[in-house]
């Protein structure tokens, strides 16, 4: 495969990368030294040359870093989940410190995502159960959603910057809406259980039987950027699922098998509205379409379960691949993933696809 890039983050093991939501040759990569166990956490600023791939920027934290999140309002900042609970904000042009700091959660902060909406806001979500929302100006949370368990991802929808969504080790999408009334469940106003039975009537499209499944930790999940209301999850049981939050009982609308391994990171495609990537323990990041494209299904009938489709396979990490995020501009096939094998890859998936 010719049209790939690498960075190599030796003695630190990369858990996340995001690409600049301003600028197509940025990245930033979160890392932790001994895998996230024990010791500190560094945070790269990249950037795409000529000559390659070159670190821009880093920084530096005493304990490891899960996720990032750039700012949606400062194309120098982004802010970093760490291991003892805090969240810091980094500014490129600013050496050494963050330039604000975070810590209100009791666990480690496993997620961060903002709000790229009103764009004036960012959630985290930790392993002590709670999402909190705050402002970039101050210390002190805005608001904390309760979770109840270990919560591994926390996010916006793309669309309305109300509505917030978490997945967590219950096996459970939580969707929150800040403009529903507080008295009733903290804003919850959906749950869907992500491994719970079929609804009546659904079937596979070959006419096999629904497979049962065993409630699973969900490690990760985004939102369809081009329809609102379709969430994908992946986790520990291997299965990549979508749903449709509206209908929260209705079970999954698509089932994406292949991964040999738990799910810990996936990404839709910021450029199609039926494909998305994600990154496994199995060492590979797969790019899906979760069939949505394909022929409408007969409105008299129960319509099936989509059997989602592998349009390729990057395997060259060779350890767990632990973030997969796609560029915002271009042509619209560039990738960035990450692994536990301290490699940053960079490549275009048009190279993968078998269609």
């Amino acid at each position: 495969m010719a049209s790939m890039l690498e960075f190599r983050t030796p003695g630190f093991n990369p858990y996340a990368v995001k690409y600049s939501p301003y600028y197509d040759s940025r990245i930033a990569v979160a890392t932790s030294a001994n895998y996230g166990i024990v010791g500190n956490g560094r945070v790269f600023a990249l950037g795409m040359t000529p000559a390659g791939i070159q670190v821009e920027k880093t920084f530096d934290t005493n304990d490891a870093l899960y996720d990032l999140a750039w700012s949606e309002i400062n194309e120098n900042q982004m802010v970093v989940a760490c291991g003892d609970g805090s969240l810091k904000l980094f500014d490129l042009g600013v050496n050494d410190f963050p330039v604000m700091n975070f810590h209100e959660h009791k666990r480690e902060a496993f997620s961060v995502c903002w709000n790229p909406i009103t764009k004036d806001n960012f959630i985290s979500s930790s392993w002590d159960g709670t999402v909190k929302i705050w402002s970039p100006t101050r210390n002190a949370s805005l608001k904390t959603l309760p979770i109840g368990s270990c919560t591994y991802s926390a996010s916006f929808s793309p669309t309305n910057p109300s509505i917030i969504s978490a997945v967590s080790s219950d096996s459970h999408i939580r969707i929150f809406d800040l403009r529903a009334p507080t008295s009733a469940k903290y804003h919850l106003t959906t749950m869907i259980p992500v491994h719970a039975p079929p609804r009546s009537g659904a079937f596979l499209p070959n006419g096999q039987t629904f497979p049962a499944a065993a409630p699973a930790e969900i490690l990760t999940h985004d939102w369809n950027k081009y329809n609102d209301s379709v969430v994908a999850t992946g986790g520990v049981d291997r299965v990549v699922r979508t749903f449709d939050v509206r209908n929260p009982g209705g079970g999954p609308v698509s089932l994406l098998h292949g991964h040999e391994y738990a799910v810990r990171r996936l990404a839709w495609s910021p450029h199609a509205s039926d494909v998305l990537a994600s990154a496994s323990y199995d060492m590979t990041v797969r790019v899906w379409t979760d069939g949505s494209s394909g022929p409408a299904a007969d409105p008299s009938s129960a319509p099936p379960v989509r059997a989602g489709t592998e349009l390729g396979i990057m395997n060259r990490h060779t350890e767990f691949a632990t973030g997969v995020d796609w560029c915002l501009f271009g042509a619209g096939g560039w990738v960035a993933s990450v692994g536990w094998d301290e490699r940053v890859l960079l490549w275009d998936a048009h190279t993968l696809l078998r269609r």
